[in-house]
């Protein structure tokens, strides 16, 4: 239940501070100076639960106080931009053909929109910090969960048959981490559990980081629980098979190796793995009570009482709704929404136009064929800009996302106005993503038929239509000749948008810097200049932040931001 998981991360706010932001490890972050007190942590059942929770509750929680209560865990940086899945968003989807914010300028929000930032950044350090922030507090863990440390607390007998478990979850943890190193920054600092405190960690190349993600990936497959098992909020065996499917499916781009066969295998071994079946209805996987949804394989967990953050989910709900929108639907948040980012046309286009527009008497889009085409017009026009102006901020230019609602599924607030923080949980991995990443396997080379792809494609779009087995719609089935890669792109836009993945699936498709352009990309925001244009093939990857090189000596920056 989402209960447990909530009571534990409530006992990491109150334990770490004893405990720290405060991986000294990692001498290359801005953490806080205090010490860990790993006594004072340890010496309870409880205690380890709630470090374990705090290893989870890092890549969408900001502090130990809530909200951006001015506890930050990554001292001199914004606490509210800078909560993992915020600060990941802006680098995954507003640097792409899907979000454009008319807000954060100074934290380097225009740059993401124009696609020319540098190793000085404010938003490029941000994933880059929380990453290595959780990459320390997960050594942290494994440092001291171990059997003789166990026992010389005296709560081995209470743990003995859980502490393996938490130690294969904190190492998948940490391997997601590396793995989106991987995948944002490629060659970066590495450190483990095995490292002397206080080491400077050298920097290992790309392919080294990725050869790690796949060992740790592929040795957790037996250590983690069975699939269904573990309590909600925590992982089992299907998160590392996505996991692993995932790796293997960008590592192409990554290391140049072909291992589209293991990215079809393990997506396969999610989707017939019957724990984690498709939500009979696409908006139930984005609201308030999605705890209940089968489909999440790995949520992170938000509650709007124990667990708020302005990242995560209150910010996909208060950034991409205006506070006037409550006035037409129930947003879950009352009128608190920021309204700072707006969907780009590209976005909007890949949906049929009858499906493009809001309905004021069809405020759920229950009477459009395509239930994922959430976008409020009211107000709004569909472009980002104005003709004869320069790119300015005014939240009417581009159409609201409402895709994501702190509301239940039957469609009812939590409280009457609204709750000031959100409760959906963030779903990192989700079925219907291994749907559409065994497709495009197939399509790539891997050994399934075309015929089991286009049934993967076609499972994801009847649930979508709410036709076939999940309802009457109107079919949106596709035919074996519009089966294509770019349709694969499509479709994964149509319904993984706003889920921290474009950037990565538009580099795996060879169209993140030339050869497709959106709304203001390459641009200098200039009146008339709103027509995207190529960009340079650096910035396939994030420079490492600047900072580091005054405190790091054996780092070396990503090729072509040296001069930056």
């Amino acid at each position: 239940m989402k209960t447990n998981i909530i009571k534990y991360i409530s006992i990491a706010v109150l334990t770490l501070p004893l405990f720290t932001s405060c991986l000294s490890d990692l001498d290359t972050l801005p953490l806080d100076s205090n010490q860990l007190v790993g006594e004072e942590v340890y010496q309870t059942s409880d205690g380890y639960r709630g470090v374990l929770a705090k290893c989870y509750a890092s890549l969408i929680l900001t502090g130990q106080e809530g909200g951006d209560g001015g506890d930050g865990d990554v001292p001199s940086i914004d606490e509210g931009y800078s909560g993992y899945t915020r600060a990941l968003f802006y680098l995954q989807e507003a640097s792409t053909d899907e979000i454009a914010f008319h807000a954060g300028s100074s934290h380097g929000s225009l740059t993401m929109l124009y696609m020319n930032w540098n190793p000085s950044t404010k938003l490029v350090s941000y994933p880059y910090y929380r990453l290595y922030m959780a990459i320390g507090y997960c050594n942290e863990f494994l440092r001291e969960c171990t059997e003789s440390k166990l026992k010389d607390r005296g709560v081995y007998e209470k743990l003995k048959n859980e502490y393996e478990y938490y130690r294969a979850e904190v190492r998948f943890i940490r391997a997601y981490c590396y793995n989106a190193i991987c995948d944002l920054y490629g060659s970066a600092p590495f450190v483990d559990e095995t490292m002397a405190i206080g080491t400077i960690p050298s920097q290992k190349t790309r392919k080294e980081i990725y050869d790690y993600v796949v060992s740790e990936g592929e040795a957790l497959t037996t250590l983690l629980k069975e699939p269904g098992t573990n309590e909600y909020g925590r992982v089992d065996q299907v998160a590392d098979w996505f996991l692993l499917a995932r790796v293997y499916l960008n590592a192409k781009t990554w290391v140049n190796e072909d291992q589209y066969e293991k990215a079809y295998l393990y997506a396969k071994k999610v989707i017939e793995d019957e724990n984690y079946h498709l939500a009979p209805d696409y908006r139930q996987i984005f609201l308030a009570d999605n705890n209940t949804c089968s489909e999440i394989i790995w949520p992170l967990v938000q509650d709007a009482d124990n667990a708020q953050s302005s990242a995560g989910t209150n910010f996909c709900i208060k950034a991409l709704m205006n506070g006037s929108m409550n006035n037409y639907f129930f947003t879950g948040v009352g009128t608190k929404g920021w309204g700072n980012g707006r969907v780009k046309t590209q976005l909007v286009d890949l949906f049929d136009l009858s499906d493009q527009t809001f309905d004021v008497n069809d405020t759920w889009g229950d009477n459009k064929k395509d239930k994922r085409a959430q976008f409020f017009t009211i107000g709004h026009t569909k472009e980002t800009w104005v003709t004869g102006k320069a790119f300015q901020k005014d939240f009417a230019n581009g159409y609201a996302c409402i895709k994501w609602r702190n509301v239940t599924k039957d469609r009812k607030e939590l409280v009457e106005g609204g709750t000031v923080y959100s409760s959906v949980d963030f779903p990192m991995f989700r079925t219907a993503d291994a749907y559409l990443m065994a497709a495009e396997a197939i399509l790539r080379g891997a050994s399934g038929t075309r015929q089991n792809a286009l049934d993967y494609v076609n499972e994801v779009r009847d649930r979508a239509y709410m036709s076939g087995s999940y309802g009457n719609g109107i079919s949106g089935r596709i035919t074996d000749s519009q089966l294509t890669l770019d349709f694969i792109l499509a479709e994964r836009g149509r319904e993984l948008y706003t889920e921290l993945i474009r950037r990565t699936d538009l580099i795996r498709f060879d169209k993140y810097t030339k050869g497709y352009n959106w709304d203001w990309k390459g641009s200098d925001g200039a009146a008339g200049n709103y027509v995207g244009k190529d960009v340079d093939d650096k910035y396939k990857l994030f420079p490492i932040p600047q900072d580091e090189f005054t405190v790091n000596p054996y780092l070396t920056q990503n090729s072509n931001y040296v001069n930056n």
